[in-house]
């Protein structure tokens, strides 16, 4: 597979190392947490504009925006334990539940349940209202982001070491053990995904960019 994404723009990140990356389409607003800083920023997409940024209970590993809320993976601590927490602009961060072996990293909403994945477990979680993991779907790749779009679930997979390697792939989550296709290589080290509708996005984490593209027909 030869194919590439097409990107479409790029976004200078109003803080270094970029790491979740959530499209709230009520507001139409890009969400962003730094992993450095430890902070979050509401993003403006069509200029950049920082519209709000606040600080985090620990490193903001990913993002998600579901019924109005946002869901974020912050590890805490020394080891970097993680847990899922609520956000919202108004009321800011409440802890929910932690992640099973206290290891995972991106989310994906699908409407209705909140996916997790665990990196070095190839494998995207599906949770219930209680945290519960109630599905397991594993992508056979390290994985550094996932989004739905169109009734699919996508997934940035591939491998960190030794050399950054990434293609999006497309899941269907209505088979029983869903089949993973490629769909086109990245080729950039990209960090979280999501989808505002129209355009994918994600951070080049270490070139301190946001990054939308679109993928081949």
């Amino acid at each position: 597979m030869t194919e590439q994404i097409i990107e479409k723009r790029r976004l200078a990140s109003p803080a270094t190392t970029p790491q979740a990356l959530a499209w709230d389409s009520r507001n139409k607003t890009l969400w962003m947490g730094s992993r450095d800083l430890r902070r979050i920023y509401a993003i403006d997409p069509e200029s950049g504009t920082v519209l709000k940024q606040q600080e985090a209970p620990g490193i903001p590993w990913a993002a998600v925006a579901l019924n109005g809320e946002l869901r974020f993976t912050i590890g805490e601590g020394a080891d970097d334990d993680r847990y899922i927490y609520r956000y919202t602009p108004e009321a800011g961060f409440s802890k929910m539940f932690a992640c099973p072996e206290f290891t995972g990293s991106y989310l994906s909403f699908d409407g209705k349940n909140l996916y997790m994945s665990q990196w070095y477990k190839e494998r995207v979680l599906m949770f219930d209202d209680q945290g519960n993991v109630i599905r397991e779907i594993n992508v056979g790749a390290e994985i550094s982001g996932h989004t739905f779009a169109n009734g699919s679930l996508y997934v940035l997979r591939g491998q960190e070491q030794p050399n950054e390697d990434w293609r999006i792939a497309r899941v269907n989550p209505q088979e029983e053990t869903p089949a993973v296709e490629d769909i086109a290589v990245v080729p950039f080290a990209s960090r979280s995904l999501t989808f505002d509708g129209e355009t994918f996005w994600s951070n080049y984490r270490a070139k301190d960019t946001i990054i939308s593209f679109t993928l081949p027909n």
